[in-house]
């Protein structure tokens, strides 16, 4: 097994989730750390000692990390940082996992797709929730084809993350200038990245629209105003609405809808929701409901439709890369476990190439935002999402096999031989 040597820049809150989970795959080295402020650089230098690492360099100029002997670089800074360092990473020779963050405009993303082809290294979103157990069992069931044709789906990001975000400047987090200062879907990826893989954009569908609303903004004022009286934050004047609402339009007739909000009081939701011709899943009811399960023998006269756990369909139709997972009983860490299975895609691709979240698939679901900002500009107009492919999403060549790709389900490439034989 290749060893991989990595980088980390950035080092607060996001940086320090990742370590633990980095730590448990074989055969990495974390061999650099960067963060502008020094005491996160000492901090995290703690934890690397604690997970058996001892960083060659620790420094708070990212530019330095560039210069090492590096396979790759994980880049967890603030959205708005993430691109000017993924591109200076590739023109040094190494490959990037770029956390997850919307783009501020067009010429970022095509920044990131260009880079990335002139200098061969590639630029992946560590978009965890494309690894969500319930995800990637839909996904599953999609592939074989129990849902017919999909034809919509919805995912949000609805989180109270009002504190976060008021106290931005002294958590010295970055949602805080943006929630300031922008409008729009500010952050797409976790519901984008799963629906886009499951409706194959850039591999023979793309989005083509975007058309986005938002609400007023009242939230945060009225918590900043009531929790932090007398500061300026609390007569801010914050432009980010408290509900965004975009739809995305698709090549091959599918809308996605997704849903923004951080702002009002609420309990945490994803929102995923996917329909087609002969049923749907449902997150927030953690059920499915299949018509082929409907009785047709007269005993249901009255045509009631019921919901299925999800739990009865994982028994048959789990993914089987969370079989294996569940199977090998690892220490769960990060994010329902997801993070350590984006991670593991990554190193993967770090020493087998072709990343099942390309940089083609980074650029369409960073664009999102920019582009929402757009709409909401335009009294929700549609604005068009550029191709970043420049036509090779219509007949791509086929994703490398792999236990972490997101087109297929490799099923030939796990263990259990029975399994396999009956589903696959």
């Amino acid at each position: 097994m290749k060893q991989v040597k990595i980088g980390i820049i950035g080092l607060g809150a996001r940086g320090v989730v990742l370590l633990p989970s980095i730590a448990l795959i074989s055969g990495v080295e974390i061999a650099a750390v960067c963060d502008a402020y020094p005491e996160r650089v000492e901090r995290y230098l703690e934890l690397c000692k604690k997970h058996g690492y001892t960083p060659a360099i620790a420094t708070g100029d990212y530019k330095k990390v560039l210069e090492q002997d590096l396979d790759a670089v994980i880049v967890s800074t603030t959205w708005t940082t993430h691109v000017q360092i993924a591109v200076d990473a590739m023109r040094a020779g190494k490959h990037v996992g770029l956390e997850v963050g919307g783009a501020t405009c067009e010429q970022d993303c095509w920044r990131l797709v260009e880079t990335s082809q002139e200098t061969g290294k590639f630029c992946m979103m560590l978009e965890n929730c494309c690894y969500g157990d319930s995800e990637l069992t839909v996904f599953n069931m999609v592939q074989q084809g129990l849902f017919g044709e999909i034809v919509h789906a919805t995912g949000g990001y609805e989180h109270d993350l009002r504190e976060q975000i008021v106290t931005g400047g002294e958590r010295k987090h970055g949602r805080m200038v943006n929630f300031l200062h922008r409008n729009g879907e500010l952050y797409p990826t976790h519901q984008l990245g799963p629906i886009a893989k499951l409706m194959g954009i850039n591999r023979g569908n793309r989005i083509v629209s975007v058309i986005s609303a938002a609400s007023k903004a009242r939230g945060l004022h009225d918590w900043a105003r009531r929790n932090r009286p007398g500061t300026d934050l609390a007569e801010a004047d914050w432009k980010e609405g408290d509900v965004v609402t975009t739809i995305l339009i698709c090549a091959n007739g599918e809308t996605i809808v997704l849903t923004h909000g951080c702002s009002l009081p609420r309990p945490y939701s994803r929102d995923g929701r996917v329909q087609g011709t002969l049923g749907m899943w449902m997150e927030d009811k953690d059920a499915i409901y299949l018509e082929e399960n409907v009785p047709q023998d007269g005993s249901n006269p009255d045509g009631e439709h019921e919901w299925t756990p999800m739990a009865e369909y994982k028994k048959q139709y789990r993914h089987p890369l969370w079989k294996e997972y569940e199977a090998k009983g690892i220490e769960k860490r990060g994010h329902n476990d997801m993070d350590y299975l984006v991670l593991c895609a990554f190193i993967e691709s770090v020493r087998e190439g072709n990343p099942p979240i390309d940089v083609y698939d980074t650029a369409v679901w960073m664009a999102v935002t920019y582009l929402s900002e757009q709409s909401i500009a335009m009294g929700g107009a549609p604005v068009p999402m550029p191709d970043f492919t420049c036509g090779a999403w219509i007949n791509r060549e086929a994703e490398r096999p792999s236990k972490y790709a997101l087109s297929s389900v490799y099923g030939e490439l796990f263990g259990d031989t029975e399994e396999k034989n009956e589903n696959y």
